[in-house]
């Protein structure tokens, strides 16, 4: 899954994308380069990030989606919101999932799921974006979130989203210390036992830059890759990243050995 950030204010590449004409160009590129879904965002979830109207968020994400149903037709395309009003603009432009780091907590959110019959990717986080690196704390990371997200999918299928259509994300740096990334890294097999696919992001996060120094978001490639091979050998289903074509190679590389 290829990251495509069309916003001013994300933490690795805002402004670099923003806007319909460079969003597009991106997206392409990582089609290009191996991206199997691209998921397309118009509101930043970085520490401190803050809100966007509903409104402003569907003018930067509907024309690259609608334009990418013409030249990219096929691809998949997920929608990284928390609003329903976006995701349903966004579902009937062309997105095939609602990727929603607030795992469907608005008003109506499990209702407008079950009804698009999109699918669904609940992803934990421990607060909300702008306050949720204030010393987030867990007596047990991997049993807190993998009891938040069985709790968010149950909640799900009641409101008549299907089992199928439900991917689980344990939320890597949203709300979590270093310590906490990496337990949750080594009990993704225990995540994944239930059956529900697992969606794992980790690329360019703060915790990989406080390993090696506090290495700025674009020099943490090799972290990141580290990071999506770990999750892969793990049982990933998916693997969320910025940087496609390093990504691709890494993991075509990790599976001919495993073959071997």
């Amino acid at each position: 899954m290829g990251i495509v950030n069309l916003t001013p204010d994300s933490f690795s590449d805002g402004g670099l994308h923003a806007g319909a004409e460079a969003g597009l160009a991106h997206a392409l590129r990582l089609a290009a380069e191996g991206a199997d879904i691209l998921d397309i965002g118009g509101e930043s979830t970085r520490p401190g990030a803050a809100p966007v109207s509903a409104a402003d968020e569907m003018a930067r994400v509907l024309p690259v989606i609608e334009a990418l149903g013409h030249q990219a037709p096929g691809l998949r395309l997920s929608i990284d919101t928390m609003k329903p009003a976006v995701v349903e603009a966004a579902v009937q432009a062309g997105a095939w999932m609602w990727n929603d780091v607030t795992a469907l907590a608005a008003d109506g959110a499990p209702g407008t799921a079950a009804r698009l019959g999109c699918a669904v990717c609940l992803m934990h986080m421990k607060g909300e974006p702008r306050t949720m690196q204030d010393a987030p704390a867990y007596d047990d990371v991997a049993a807190e979130v993998e009891a938040f997200l069985l709790a968010r999918a149950e909640a799900a299928m009641r409101a008549g989203v299907a089992r199928e259509k439900i991917w689980l994300d344990p939320g890597i740096g949203f709300g979590k210390t270093v310590a906490h990334n990496l337990d949750l890294i080594r009990a993704l097999p225990r995540l994944g036992s239930h059956g529900f696919p697992i969606l794992f992001g980790a690329s360019r996060k703060r915790f990989i830059g406080a390993l090696d120094g506090d290495a700025p978001a674009d020099a943490r490639l090799g972290g990141s890759i580290a990071a999506a091979l770990a999750a892969a050998r793990a049982g990933a289903d998916i693997v969320r990243v910025h940087d496609v074509r390093e990504t691709v190679q890494a993991l075509t590389v990790q599976a001919a050995i495993s073959a071997s």
